[in-house]
């Protein structure tokens, strides 16, 4: 892992260099849209994957690879979780959004409608439709401090208006919330109640700033009875393009239906993603180590930023993930806030109505970005929309 002083001089020439789709606008855009990292990847991971082309490990996946990788994860969530997950009920997946997909496919009835507590993460509201799904939106709400929570009386409507599945994503994306026991719980006992289920996003576990994650399937035998589980390492490994996600089934009967409907969904796993996210979850507790490290800087900054230079922004409590959820309402912007950033600001975030009909005035800011990258986009929103402060 690179020390702090060479992740601070990685320049935006090399940033773009790489091809990586947040910095494609060219030398002028400060990408802060797309929810990856730009420090690179862990050593033993690239290793691995030299290793894997040098061997041409291009054919149908081998029972060893996907073994290996069963194992590499149960021991992974073990060890960063205490939960203790049968490495048979691990499942390759090409991606979350493919888990997600397949839970719309398999695991609920004809008709039944999809709750999504919004803010959300976008692709959660635009997949259900596309595989005959109504969606019910559900707002959060957040206290003074900045941390959202679910509103539990707005979901026990939304399941009583047919809802039956509730996407739950913790650490959440985009207000970087990490859910406490507690507040999960009644979350169990409410899905219960109301014979739904639980598709549980956790791809950002591995990314916890403050707390302690819990898996929603640990919670109970009852949340396992009615949780399906999608991870994965490339949110906190960097390995987004080498399409390998985990879905983890924790009950007796959707680990029978997985085995007689699974086969083709988890075919679009790729090798490579096997074998890079085996070497993630064995070798790269150092270079992850050092990551959440860095981010904690950055996050730090982040919020003294805002505070000082966008006095009327509200940023969210920022426990987990390295993305911030910025409330720019005060600014009265007209029109869409992506657009003006991106053309006064030269910084392309994420319009808060992507992520749910009521958030317009918000947006969705990724900040794993060399530092002196971050405080430049801060610097550059600041001037567009407190000249005055700014000295313009």
């Amino acid at each position: 892992m690179p020390g702090i002083d060479e992740l601070d001089a990685i320049t935006q020439d090399e940033l773009i260099a790489t091809g990586a789709t947040r910095w494609a606008r060219g030398e002028d855009v400060i990408g802060a849209f797309v929810a990856e990292m730009d420090f690179g990847t862990a050593a033993p991971i690239t290793q691995r994957l030299h290793r894997e082309v040098d061997r041409g490990a291009f054919g149908y996946l081998p029972s060893g690879m996907k073994a290996e990788m069963q194992q590499a994860t149960a021991e992974f969530l073990h060890r960063r979780t205490g939960w203790a997950v049968n490495p048979a009920d691990i499942h390759e997946m090409p991606d979350v959004i493919s888990v997600f997909e397949a839970v719309l496919d398999h695991f609920l009835r004809p008709g039944a409608k999809i709750i999504v507590p919004t803010p959300s993460y976008m692709p959660f509201l635009q997949v259900p439709a596309l595989h005959g799904r109504e969606i019910l939106e559900v707002e959060m709400v957040a206290d003074e401090g900045g941390r959202y929570r679910y509103d539990l009386d707005a979901l026990e409507a939304a399941f009583d208006a047919g809802g039956e599945l509730l996407v739950l994503c913790n650490p959440h994306n985009p207000t970087g919330r990490v859910f406490s026991r507690e507040e999960m719980e009644p979350l169990v006992e409410l899905v219960d109640r109301k014979g739904g289920r639980v598709f549980s996003d956790e791809i950002w576990m591995p990314l916890v700033l403050q707390g302690e994650h819990v898996p929603y399937a640990t919670l109970s035998e009852t949340a396992a009875g009615h949780a399906l589980t999608a991870v994965a390492a490339s949110k906190a490994f960097n390995l987004p393009g080498l399409k390998c996600a985990q879905m983890i089934t924790s009950n007796d009967a959707d680990r029978a239906h997985w085995n007689e409907v699974g086969h083709f969904p988890m075919h679009g796993a790729a090798n490579l993603g096997l074998a890079a996210t085996s070497a993630a979850y064995d070798q790269g507790a150092a270079w992850l180590d050092d990551v959440v490290t860095y981010l904690r800087r950055n996050r730090e900054t982040l919020t003294e930023l805002v505070t000082t230079l966008l006095p009327q922004a509200r940023i969210t409590t920022l426990e987990g993930t390295y993305v911030a959820w910025l409330d720019l309402r005060a600014y009265s912007i007209t029109g869409s806030l992506h657009d003006q950033l991106l053309e006064h600001a030269r910084v392309e975030c994420t319009d808060g109505t992507a992520c749910g009909r009521s958030w317009e005035g918000f947006v969705r800011f990724i900040y794993a970005m060399p530092h002196p990258l971050l405080v430049e986009a801060i610097t550059r929103i600041a001037e567009v929309l407190e000249p005055e402060r700014a000295g313009r």
